[in-house]
């Protein structure tokens, strides 16, 4: 079971979820830094992080899977956002430099496949950043926010799934060490609850990040030849419901 493109709005309006924004939001510019000229991409549902690179990646595109359905992104202005296969991005080959893949893998009912198929899109100096629950962590282990849904993954999980689709798993970092409540008392420090968590468990936050870089001494995935790719469908106005795989 996993969410749609509206319980994540919902949450990323709520108190606790933008205390979650802020702070991912400010590892990930710490590592990407300067994305000027870089082709960037967010899969899943990326908009509340991908908002700091407007004006500066080019282009940029938030990617939304059909099995959570998709919403325009920005509100105002041209859209940016995409409705897409979950495993078929309408990507030409080594078309990104980077790739952030946030409330996706934990949901995948083919989490290879996914990496495989941005394996194909990654450019060969590309950088693929995931944002995924942690097994150890408070946050998969409750209901209250996207975190707690899906599968979450331990560093090991995550080391041997991103080996089998040809990445090299290159940094890691953890994030969210708060009580994932929006509890005023706790909401009012969070820089306060990261530095603790950093100190005293660090294996037990709420989230993994690893970048990952592309093995181009690979062989390529064998992919299906016959299968043809959807053009790319702008989202217009409103909310796109999640599509339900068929029977």
């Amino acid at each position: 079971m996993h969410l749609d493109v509206v319980d994540l709005k919902d949450f990323y309006a709520c108190p606790l979820g933008l205390v979650a924004r802020r702070l991912l939001g400010t590892r990930l510019q710490a590592r990407w830094g300067d994305l000027k000229s870089c082709r960037t991409f967010g899969l899943g549902f990326a908009t509340p992080y991908l908002a700091a690179f407007r004006g500066e990646a080019e282009p940029l595109g938030a990617l939304m899977p059909a099995s959570l359905g998709a919403v325009p992104w920005p509100e105002q202005g041209r859209s940016l956002s995409v409705l897409v296969e979950d495993i078929e991005l309408p990507l030409i080959d080594e078309g990104a430099d980077r790739i952030l893949l946030v409330h996706m893998l934990e949901w995948s009912e083919k989490p290879l496949e996914l990496l495989r198929e941005l394996w194909r899109v990654l450019a060969p100096n590309g950088r693929l950043l995931l944002v995924v629950p942690n097994r150890r962590g408070l946050w998969a282990r409750v209901d209250t926010t996207p975190f707690g849904y899906g599968s979450p993954f331990s560093r090991s999980q995550l080391t041997r799934l991103l080996k089998e689709a040809m990445f090299s798993p290159e940094e890691w970092e953890y994030a969210l060490y708060m009580p994932p409540f929006n509890w005023r008392i706790l909401l009012k420090w969070p820089l306060f609850w990261e530095r603790l968590g950093l100190v005293l468990w660090p294996t037990f936050s709420g989230v993994i990040m690893v970048e990952a870089t592309k093995q181009v001494y690979a062989a390529v995935p064998a992919r299906e030849t016959s299968r043809v790719r959807r053009r790319i469908m702008p989202v217009p106005a409103g909310v796109t419901p999640k599509v339900s795989p068929s029977p």
